[in-house]
């Protein structure tokens, strides 16, 4: 397994289905970005772009590098199956795999066929710039077929394509501004001229469209640089090309002061999410980025409220799963930190660690169900020794168990009874009692 896990960090080739567990960011073996997510067969299926680090020879130095593509399903938004390379770059006859700017992707589904868009640089003699071919599959998992040519007409990034309630299907790219046009049924080839879409911001570089269709409202979802960093925002239509109309800001820049964003949205079980990204796993160089998902929620006209971005993310979590409570919801304003376990390998995630007596964080949404669970297990470490106490968020908050790490310079697990047995789903706190210090990898039901 070690093993595995360097080469997977090496060469970000993964050959068999892995088994991934996550809240934000959601996929924790790899760099994501750009995520364009469907629903297909009652899943979410997650067609990102993968990041990975330049070598000499194989891309351009503190640049986007990307070779190929993954595909991630999830019945729940919380467990995700990783189903390894989709696309490479070594595998489409018209692609100069030099390059290695297989950049935003996005998929759909049509008449049992699943169709991959992606763009690319082409080899010598096939265009200036970047071209969007089109791979093709029997299952959204694939395996998925390139086509030899890529889409005539189509000069630009970042594709995205929707079937409109009638059957028409259109595509929409970016370069430099946003465009558009109709595809014939085959999903192959343009039926109409590209156009350019109308209704945006005229100053600073737009890309990245992602149109969906709400009430019979069209929302054109994008990244922006108003100011010095990307934004992701939104224009509404009447028509799947427009003209538009701006509508506003979906999500501000990114505090951490990731340069890039890139966005999708879909209803799933009767809830609307977005997905974007930021560089939770590589602060210090945010060419290399990972996926996120937070709840989408509509204004009774039909506006989009600004979505904030969480750790927590989306999802139910097990009680019986390792809960990184470092992805809280909410914590006390002092007394708590969150750490890389490994700063040599960021992959490995996050601790919390409790400085203070009464510091806390909380972290929602785990279930319990109607299993009579008896222990608590908290993976952890403190130099001075200290008690944590967990409870159920409530009025008053019902303790479910009081659990003493021992002190200690190794991780350990602690073990305890439980005081209370929740059922259902409950908001967790966990918390700090008395003096000294302790760090959290993660705590989990038996």
């Amino acid at each position: 397994m070690k093993y595995f896990k360097k080469c997977l960090m090496l060469t970000g080739l993964i050959l068999s289905v892995n088994y991934l567990m996550a809240q934000n960011p959601l996929i924790r073996n790899q760099f994501t970005a750009d995520p364009s997510a469907r629903v297909f067969n009652g899943k979410v299926y997650l067609y990102p772009s993968h990041d990975i680090l330049a070598t000499p020879g194989h891309g351009r130095a503190g640049w986007f590098c990307m070779r190929d593509y993954h595909v991630f399903s999830s019945t729940n938004l919380t467990d995700w199956t990783d189903h390894g390379v989709i696309v490479s770059q070594t595998k489409v006859p018209w692609v100069d795999s030099t390059t290695y700017s297989m950049w935003a992707p996005d998929c759909i589904e049509r008449d049992g066929k699943y169709y991959f868009y992606f763009p690319a640089p082409a080899k010598a003699g096939g265009g200036r710039g970047f071209s969007v071919g089109v791979a093709i599959g029997d299952k959204p998992e694939g395996p998925f077929i390139p086509q030899p040519s890529p889409i005539a007409g189509i000069h630009g990034i970042d594709p995205n394509v929707q079937i409109d309630k009638d059957g028409q299907a259109y595509i929409y790219w970016a370069q430099g501004n946003l465009y558009g046009a109709k595809l014939r049924a085959n999903m192959l080839e343009l039926d109409s001229q590209p156009v350019k879409l109308e209704g945006f911001p005229d100053k600073g570089l737009k890309e990245g469209p992602y149109l969906f269709e709400r009430k019979g409202i069209y929302y054109m979802t994008y990244p922006h640089v108003a100011d010095k960093i990307e934004r992701l925002e939104y224009a509404v239509s009447n028509t799947p090309l427009g003209p538009f109309k701006y509508a506003g800001v979906l999500m501000d820049e990114s505090t951490s002061g990731c340069w890039t964003n890139h966005q999708s949205v879909i209803e799933f079980k009767n809830q609307w999410y977005l997905f974007y990204h930021n560089d939770d796993l590589s602060p210090n160089f945010d060419k290399n980025r990972s996926v996120r998902a937070d709840s989408l929620f509509f204004n009774e006209d039909g506006t989009i409220r600004k979505v904030i971005p969480t750790l927590r993310g989306v999802g139910v979590t097990p009680a019986t799963a390792k809960i990184k409570i470092d992805r809280f919801s909410a914590k006390s304003a002092d007394g708590v930190e969150i750490k890389f376990l490994d700063t040599l390998n960021k992959f490995k995630g996050w601790k919390t660690v409790f400085d203070n007596a009464g510091s806390w964080v909380k972290y929602n949404s785990v279930s319990f169900g109607n299993k009579k669970l008896k222990q608590l297990h908290v993976n952890a470490r403190s130099a001075t020794g200290g008690t944590l106490l967990i409870t159920a968020e409530g009025a008053p908050n019902k303790i479910i168990a009081k659990i003493s790490i021992p002190k200690g310079d190794d991780w350990s697990i602690a073990k305890g009874n439980l005081l209370s047995i929740p059922f259902g789903v409950k908001n967790l706190i966990v918390q700090l009692q008395g003096d000294g210090s302790v760090e959290v990898d993660w705590v989990s039901f038996e």
